[in-house]
Order: C-alpha cells, then sequence, then structure tokens
C-alpha cells in the first residue's frame, strides 16, 4: 500500500502509545482513523487531539480479550467510514515473575489480550478487507521480547514470540489476497506498558496479584519504560513499513546483536545435532522442497 490518502485505520490500544502515535502518524498521511481501547476516558481525550490535529478520527470502546467485542468495534469502523484497510492490532499489557508466582488468571488474562486479541484482530477484519478489493495490511505489535526471552518474563515473552510466529505464517496466507502483514517488533518505548494493570477488568481478579514484566518492582520497571525511545519515531516506522510491505519492523538497531545471539545458539544446537550418535541411524532426509516452497512464497509476498 503505497499511497495511504483516504484510507482507513482501526487501531486497538490506540488511545495512548504506540497506537496514539500510529493515529498521528496515520492522520499526516491524510487517513481517517479509529482508535478502539479499553480506557473510556483516554479514548475521549486521544480522538479529541487527533480532531484538534485536523484528523479525521473516531473512538470505540473495545476489550480486545472479548471477541465479541472487537466485531462489534469493527462493525462501527464500517459504519463509521465506510471500510478499512489498515488494522493495527497493538493493544498489549506486561504480566511476569518468577515461576510459581504468576497469578493464574494473569496468565489468562496475557494470554487473552497479548495473544488472543491479535487472532480476534485478523479474523474478524480479513473479510471485511478483501470485501472490498482495495487491498489493505495489518500491523501486529509483538515486541523484542517475542525474539529473545530473558527470564522473569515468560508470560509476557509467551505472547509476544506468539505474535511474531503468527504474523509470519499469516504474512504468507495474505500476501495473494493483496494484503499485507508487518509485526513491530520494538525494545523500550515511552508508553505506560508498565501500568497496563490500571486496565486490568475484574474478570481476571484484583489489578494487585500483576507482577511486572519488566523489572523487579513497579520503580524499577518506570524507569526503564521512561528511559526507551519515544512514542513517535515508532509511529512513523510503521507508516514506512506498511508502504514497503515490511514483515519485520524493528526500532531499536542496537539490539540486534541479542537477537544474532540467540540465533547463533540454535544455528550451533543443529551443527551438534548433525554429529549425533542417537540419530546417526535414521536415513538422510532432503527439505529442498519444503524451502523452495517457502521461498516462493515468501517471493510472493515481496510482490504484493
Amino acid at each position: 500500500m503505497k499511497d495511504l490518502r483516504d484510507k482507513v485505520a482501526f487501531i486497538t490500544g490506540g488511545a495512548s502509545g504506540l497506537g496514539l502515535a500510529m493515529a498521528k502518524a496515520f492522520g499526516r498521511e491524510g487517513m481517517k482513523v479509529m482508535i478502539a481501547d479499553i480506557e473510556e476516558q483516554a479514548l475521549g481525550r486521544a480522538v479529541k487531539e487527533l480532531n484538534a490535529s485536523q484528523v479525521r478520527a473516531e473512538g470505540v470502546l473495545c476489550d480486545v480479550g472479548d471477541r465479541n467485542a472487537v466485531r462489534n468495534a469493527a462493525l462501527k469502523t464500517v459504519s463509521t467510514f465506510g471500510k478499512v484497510h489498515v488494522v493495527c492490532n497493538n493493544a498489549g499489557v506486561a504480566v511476569g515473575g518468577p515461576i510459581g508466582e504468576v497469578h493464574e488468571r494473569d496468565w489468562q488474562w496475557i494470554v487473552d489480550v497479548n495473544l488472543l486479541g491479535v487472532v480476534y484482530g485478523v479474523e474478524t477484519f480479513v473479510p471485511l478487507i478483501e470485501s472490498h478489493g482495495e487491498g489493505g495490511h495489518f500491523v501486529n505489535t509483538a515486541s523484542m521480547a517475542g525474539m529473545i526471552s530473558p527470564p522473569n518474563l515468560e508470560p509476557y515473552c509467551a505472547t509476544k514470540f506468539a505474535v511474531v510466529a503468527m504474523s509470519e505464517g499469516w504474512n504468507a496466507q495474505l500476501a495473494p489476497k493483496n494484503i499485507g502483514v508487518s509485526v513491530l517488533c520494538p525494545g523500550f518505548v515511552q508508553t505506560r506498558i508498565h501500568e497496563s494493570e490500571r486496565n486490568k477488568p475484574t474478570r481476571y481478579g484484583s489489578p494487585a496479584t500483576v507482577h511486572s514484566a519488566l523489572g523487579t518492582g513497579r520503580e524499577q520497571a518506570a524507569q526503564m519504560v521512561e528511559s526507551g525511545i519515544p512514542v513517535e519515531p515508532v509511529g512513523n516506522r510503521v507508516v514506512e513499513a506498511i508502504k514497503d510491505n515490511d514483515l519485520y519492523i524493528f526500532t531499536h538497531v542496537e539490539l540486534k546483536p541479542f537477537v544474532e545471539m540467540r540465533f547463533n545458539n540454535i544455528l550451533a544446537a543443529f551443527d551438534k545435532s548433525e554429529k549425533s550418535k542417537a540419530l546417526s541411524a535414521l536415513p538422510k532426509r532432503d527439505a529442498t522442497m519444503m524451502l523452495q516452497q517457502m521461498q516462493e512464497q515468501a517471493a510472493a509476498a515481496q510482490k504484493k
């Protein structure tokens, strides 16, 4: 999608942080924007701020952990703007902690929001984008925690790794339909992710049970987030990625060595298995055909 003017974007978690930065960046491109958020007061403020900047924006309350809520938000978007082209599954929460100390319902909360919320967004909007035949694009917010997994961040990393994996598969599935997919993997950004328990629905229990996924305590978590990069460059990078049909969107290039370290460890494990006595009795197998199919899918995606 090279030209975003007059196109329509839908953004979850759009009332603050990365979501609002994307909305502003889309507005500068001449897009119409529907921001969805669970926080009503923040939603109202964000819509007023966008409108004051001459962005045609509306808001809709939406709990992304509820499939019906996502469907209702999609219907409101279509009834307001007629169609949808860009969907940013951006809403997310942070949960972490030592083994055995993460509350069961907090596990359910982070899975429902960070993982299933993305599933609901994609499954709801794919047929809506297909219906107008003008093509479209999904931006799914993961994290560098979808590439590397530090200790005590396992709930957060598990959901973000899942978003990366799903986005890779959907990218190949949707390319023939003229629908692109990007997965956004930032490091620390100046958002309120460390305060995500403020929006924890009562069905998941008390906000007091939430362990920070970003540090040893609330104060350290706040310091780590506040030391991150501003949100505006991330929103602008998302616009670039949509226009270039990039699958991966990285904003913290200084973290590349950590990803390389993980990949090198994986490759080393393959090298070791090649010399394994336990596997030596197996017949030789050739993955050439599988690799060719994957390359063809990737090439098709790049042409869209």
